[in-house]
């Protein structure tokens, strides 16, 4: 029997604690020179696998909660047209014309997202280690934000196909949702926009962190990802802009944080060795 993919995060995120506790706590293993740095590693890891987790549980509680989800996606798109939004079908039909193009949008949508994040967070962890801790504060905040709201059911565009809208993955053969009732991810969790919350998170700290000239060029990121799940119809523009604000929310309230309390920086390696585990896993 297939594991679910919550199912998949919880066992991958009960190994890594495992690996954490092996490293700190079996004195053959915690003295060597690694063992620090794995079970710092392995920590980071646990808290991402638990996020993933807790944001596919979300999806079973949401699904299953259908009710109002349609007349909430209506109710997107007449704010969008209150606040003079570019159309969303419009941008859509721009590239229903090219077959290629659409198969390359949908590529992206289904991996660019996950992938992205677990390359920017193992960046973040090897080579700015003194910003990592606020990168994957941020991260929890934004997630556990947009959590909380897609327990309110929205309907993403791909469903509206009275409208004109067309679900481009499941046309294409493409799609990890499959028809509506069935696949591994929550459908009608479209408000907010996860993909473009993490794709500005990801371009926020590539550009403060990093001091290299070419780092501006991650800003494509985010406009690529915006323009993917509107193009694909899996999201709204409303939903990408919501997720903007939570991010700029989360980023006030680290920001309030690290004036209140004084600087903790990580742990080195010569202090982890000496206490045998990594900053908040000490028994």
């Amino acid at each position: 029997m297939q594991l679910e993919r919550w199912q998949q995060a919880a066992l991958g995120a009960v190994a890594l604690v495992a690996l954490m506790l092996a490293v700190t706590r079996v004195p053959a293993v915690r003295r060597r020179r690694f063992a620090p740095g794995v079970a710092l590693a392995a920590r980071e890891g646990a808290i991402v696998l638990v996020l993933f987790m807790l944001w596919q549980l979300v999806a079973r509680v949401a699904i299953r909660h259908v009710t109002g989800a349609f007349e909430h996606a209506h109710t997107v798109l007449h704010v969008e047209r209150l606040l003079h939004l570019p159309s969303d079908l419009a941008i859509q039909h721009l590239v229903l014309p090219y077959p290629r193009l659409v198969e390359s949008l949908n590529v992206f949508y289904l991996y660019a997202h996950l992938n992205g994040m677990v390359l920017f967070l193992v960046w973040m962890f090897v080579r700015h280690r003194d910003v990592y801790p606020r990168a994957r504060n941020a991260i929890v905040i934004v997630t556990a934000a947009c959590l909380v709201i897609q327990t309110v059911p929205v309907a993403p565009p791909r469903m509206l196909t009275d409208l004109g809208f067309v679900d481009t993955a499941l046309e294409y053969g493409q799609s990890v949702y499959g028809p509506f009732g069935s696949g591994m991810a929550n459908q009608l969790a479209a408000m907010p926009s996860v993909h473009v919350g993490w794709a500005l998170l990801i371009a926020y700290f590539v550009v403060t962190a990093s001091t290299s000239r070419w780092r501006w060029l991650v800003l494509l990121h985010p406009v690529l990802t915006v323009f993917v799940v509107v193009a694909t119809a899996n999201h709204f523009l409303l939903d990408g802009i919501v997720a903007a604000v939570l991010l700029a929310l989360a980023l006030l309230v680290l920001a309030a944080w690290d004036r209140r309390l004084p600087a903790t920086p990580e742990p080195r390696p010569a202090e982890m060795a000496e206490t045998g585990a990594p900053d908040g896993v000490r028994p």
